[in-house]
């Protein structure tokens, strides 16, 4: 009978363990929803601080050779890409902004839609 208990309190505390130790993601990949609205909130700004200028509000300003970012088709990384090292008349954000500011930037221009 100890046996049957000691297995089972094994069994348990290595469930418990294997819980405790995996990740909080969610099973489809995507972020959590207070971590994903973060980032969306500092895209939101850096956008506002640095791309209005040009690409509006809304993305489609078109200012100064600027394209219509709601009808892009660029994808995250092509659009980091582009941020950082610029193109044409848009100014390279590599040394003005982080790599983390940049893929803000990018993440919330991918909702301009």
């Amino acid at each position: 009978m100890t046996m049957k208990i000691n297995i089972t309190l094994a069994f348990f505390l290595l469930a418990f363990i294997w819980i405790a130790c995996s990740e909080n993601q969610p099973k489809d990949g995507k972020q959590s929803n207070a971590k994903n609205d973060i980032s969306l909130e500092a895209g939101k700004k850096v956008f506002k601080t640095y791309c209005i200028l040009c690409h509006g509000a809304d993305g489609k300003l078109g200012l100064n050779g600027a394209k219509d970012i709601t009808v892009s088709q660029l994808t995250l990384e092509e659009r980091i890409i582009l941020i950082t090292e610029g193109k044409n008349t848009m100014t390279p954000f590599e040394g003005s902004l982080t790599k983390d500011e940049i893929k803000a930037a990018a993440n919330y221009s991918m909702r301009l839609k």
